[in-house]
């Protein structure tokens, strides 16, 4: 379900003041070098709109949103409940862009969908984590006990990955380890059984009713309901990860310089800073990398 939509803009108070100088700026730009290290800006003001998971995209992007607003850039923040609609929206010209998914997941979904998307660059990684009522250890979980995962066919091997590093499970070697499946356990010393039927969104339930022995849940879920994948998790994936949230477009708006300055904002250190204090390295910014 989305909420309703969320608009940041300030006025261009020096809007007079460039328009005075224009033909003279213009006549030194012509004439100047081109820095490598110079930033994306759009030729005049522009709105651009952004689907983002709610609760925790929407907030990054909210505390970019003033810094766009100064150099001409209204951005309008679209927030998600689920993770079909931000990419159907994306598609059929309701987005400009998306904030809201990793690698492997964009992926899969322009496999799956055949969508003509683009990474148009990593903002931060949300470690995924194993949680549990009962037991406060990887090592107390029982013989036999259950593992309940996300469905997610992108998450899979992402999560199998997290129980192998736990000790629970192993995987084939031979295959690659962000697109293992279940059948390529090969060795699970507890005869865990491992749970993969409930959707990523209601993972959080499972872990407040205390069913199952433990369960794996993406921080973006877990933050949401207000746990702590550092102090609440039994476990929790290490901070090299390949899962990087990600700013995805179309191909059309690759080059889009308002989207190119949102990417460049979001990955700046004023930013990063932010994600680190707000969620306390639950979520970890990558920085312009």
């Amino acid at each position: 379900m989305k909420k309703q939509t969320k608009i940041y803009s300030f006025l261009a108070v020096s809007a007079l003041a460039l328009a005075a100088c224009g033909a003279e700026e213009e006549k030194t730009n012509d004439n100047a070098a081109t820095d490598e290290n110079e930033t994306t800006e759009p030729a005049e003001e522009t709105t651009i709109t952004v689907g983002a998971s709610y609760g925790l995209h929407d907030i990054i992007l909210e505390e970019a949103a003033p810094i766009l607003a100064e150099e001409g850039i209204t951005l309008e923040v679209e927030p998600y409940q689920d993770y079909i609609l931000p990419n159907q929206d994306l598609e059929n010209g309701d987005l400009d862009a998306n904030y809201f998914q990793h690698i492997p997941y964009l992926n899969n979904q322009i496999k799956e969908f055949g969508y003509d998307f683009v990474n148009i660059g990593g903002i931060h990684v949300e470690p995924m984590a194993i949680y549990s009522k009962k037991y406060t250890s990887i090592e107390e979980i029982p013989e036999g006990g259950t593992i309940i995962m996300s469905n997610s066919v992108a998450e899979q091997g992402r999560v199998l990955s997290l129980l192998e590093s736990a000790g629970l499970i192993t995987l084939d070697p031979a295959v690659n380890k962000s697109e293992a499946t279940l059948d390529n356990i090969v060795e699970n010393p507890k005869n865990l059984v491992i749970d993969a039927e409930p959707s990523p969104e209601i993972l959080v339930s499972f872990y407040e009713n205390e069913e199952g022995d433990a369960v794996v849940i993406n921080s973006n879920f877990a933050i949401d309901a207000g746990i702590s994948p550092v102090d609440d998790s039994i476990a929790i994936e290490g901070g090299a990860s390949d899962y990087v949230n990600v700013i995805a477009t179309t191909k059309e708006k690759e080059n889009d310089p308002a989207l190119k300055r949102l990417v460049e904002v979001l990955q700046s250190e004023e930013i990063s800073d932010f994600i680190l204090e707000e969620w306390d390295g639950a979520v970890v910014p990558v920085g312009n990398k």
